[in-house]
């Protein structure tokens, strides 16, 4: 495998598990006192940011620019909605594993387009 390959490959695999990672979040409807349709609903609701990971990672499979960009966005927005609302650890956890996702896609990308480079 070449060193870009393993780039990508890792990319992905990394992109899974923050999705999976992120999913563990909306687990804490299931502490609520609700019925059955009021908890599915508040659990489609909280796993609105997975659903969004979910699609960057098909977007971005065989076009790692789109990787790079919409996980970088992320971070960004991520950063800019939640400003001031938690400890600082936690835009570290959140947004640095989008900002690395998306570090690795433009590397791949830029790899990519420049063969001299691999």
């Amino acid at each position: 495998m070449k060193k870009n390959e393993i780039i990508l490959l890792t990319a992905r695999i990394l992109s899974i598990v923050f999705a999976c990672f992120i999913s563990i979040f909306a687990l804490d409807v299931f502490d609520e006192e609700n019925g059955f349709w009021k908890t599915t609903l508040a659990l489609m609701l909280h796993l609105i940011p997975t659903f969004i990971i979910i699609l960057i990672i098909i977007f971005s499979w065989n076009r790692p620019l789109i990787g790079g960009l919409f996980y970088t966005f992320l971070g960004i927005a991520y950063i800019v909605y939640s400003w001031g609302k938690f400890d600082w650890t936690v835009y570290f956890i959140i947004a640095g594993p989008l900002f690395f996702l998306g570090i690795l896609y433009f590397i791949f990308w830029y790899q990519k387009k420049h063969p001299a480079y691999n």
